[in-house]
């Protein structure tokens, strides 16, 4: 059996790109492709050495997620176009460096390469045609939309110089699909995906006692409950969140923030809390939750409504500049409810509680089944025979050139 070799480029900033990449990798291990997959961490292959870190004491991904636990994303958008100017101007090494890493030598070459990450899609591209002429490329869009410009879709064709080398677009809406048109990309490289990818678990029947499991985590069977969740790092807003809806029985999941956890836990004069940190059951408790309260991200609001549960989020000066659009979405899709701050939450509720049955029934509309639709994107590229490969002396050549 010929073994095809699937790298899966990812990098920690948010943790949405590295639980896509974890997704795809369960179910096609689950579906037994004849694929060998690899997780590839885009930071570690363009900063092998750690010299950030070693500079700054931590990680470039940890400043982010720090700033997301703490809700300070004012000012994204301008700091969004600094980081963007930098790789314009980096772009010829960044080519190099991921150059070098497709053509290590001892190690297999990728028979297809796939781009979870936002900004960076134009120097992958251009390392894939360089480095392996043929070799598909294919980005996945891990966000509704392309917002701002430039944040995953890139003007097509990447580059005139080949034209065996394309870059395909994995998109989760058809606004997204709008958007790789209007950038020139062809409409045969561009796949229309049923929503966000999710983990396999969001696809099967979930078994559960929502009373019995309610009442385990001391909450109210027979109460409306609200899920609240800031994405895996949380934020400082969710404390805030939950005094405010003082009277309402929430689940509130943490995430990597336990001194959230603790201040929330810590709250008096509250209805009922269910309050946890990180948990591999978003899943379950999303099942034993009414409705969801969080930040407009791609993969809470998609899990949410997977799950059946309408949404409340917001849309403001603190709201990231990427997830704008999945406002936007909310709102024409009639599946929750866009709020402009935390004052209208209380009320929010009230309306959304006083009608649930009709927004549960536009919530259940939802059928997304992206991460097998993926998978199926990926084996039709593989089967399309790959040209030859430069000769083993040129690969070498172009590995040992400084980067």
């Amino acid at each position: 059996m010929n073994i095809k070799t699937v790298d899966l480029v990812y990098f920690n900033a948010g943790g949405g790109h590295r639980a896509a990449a974890l997704a795809l990798d369960r179910v096609i291990r689950d579906q037994q492709r004849p694929w060998q997959v690899r997780l590839v961490n885009l930071m570690d292959v363009l900063d092998p050495e750690g010299l950030f870190k070693k500079v700054t004491g931590a990680p470039p991904e940890d400043f982010y997620n720090k700033r997301l636990a703490r809700g300070w994303t004012l000012g994204m958008t301008q700091e969004l176009k600094l980081l963007q100017g930098m790789i314009r101007l980096t772009h010829a090494t960044l080519v190099k460096r991921l150059q070098q890493h497709w053509l290590r030598v001892g190690e297999v070459e990728p028979d297809l390469v796939v781009s979870l990450v936002p900004n960076f899609n134009r120097a992958l591209c251009e390392s894939v045609q360089s480095a392996l002429p043929g070799v598909p490329f294919v980005t996945v869009m891990t966000d509704i939309a392309d917002l701002p410009p430039h944040f995953w879709i890139e003007p097509g064709p990447l580059s005139d110089q080949s034209p065996r080398q394309t870059q395909h677009l994995v998109c989760g809406s058809t606004r997204a699909v709008e958007q790789a048109l209007a950038a020139g990309h062809d409409r045969g490289h561009i796949t229309l995906t049923s929503g966000m990818i999710l983990r396999p678990e969001f696809h099967q029947p979930l078994s559960i006692d929502r009373a019995a499991e309610r009442q385990a985590l001391g909450l109210d069977p027979d109460l409306p409950t609200g899920v609240l969740m800031f994405g895996g790092v949380g934020s400082a807003q969710m404390a805030r969140i939950s005094q405010e809806l003082a009277d309402v029985q929430l689940i509130v999941l943490c995430g990597r923030n336990e001194a959230l956890a603790a201040n929330i836990r810590a709250q008096t004069g509250v209805a009922p809390r269910a309050v946890l940190g990180f948990t591999n059951e978003v899943c379950r408790y999303l099942g034993l939750g009414d409705f969801f309260i969080g930040k407009p991200g791609p993969g809470s609001l998609s899990e949410a409504l997977q799950m059946g549960l309408p949404v409340i989020t917001f849309d403001n000066a603190w709201t990231m500049p990427q997830e704008r659009y999945n406002a936007q979405w909310i709102r024409e899709s009639g599946q929750g409810l866009v709020l402009k701050s935390r004052r209208g939450l209380p009320a929010a509720v009230k309306s959304l509680t006083a009608h649930l049955h009709d927004f549960r029934a536009q919530a259940a509309t939802v059928r997304n089944r992206a991460v097998f639709e993926v998978v199926d994107v990926f084996d039709n590229l593989l089967k399309v025979p790959v040209q030859p490969h430069a000769s083993g002396e040129q690969m070498s050549a172009l590995a040992l050139l400084p980067g």
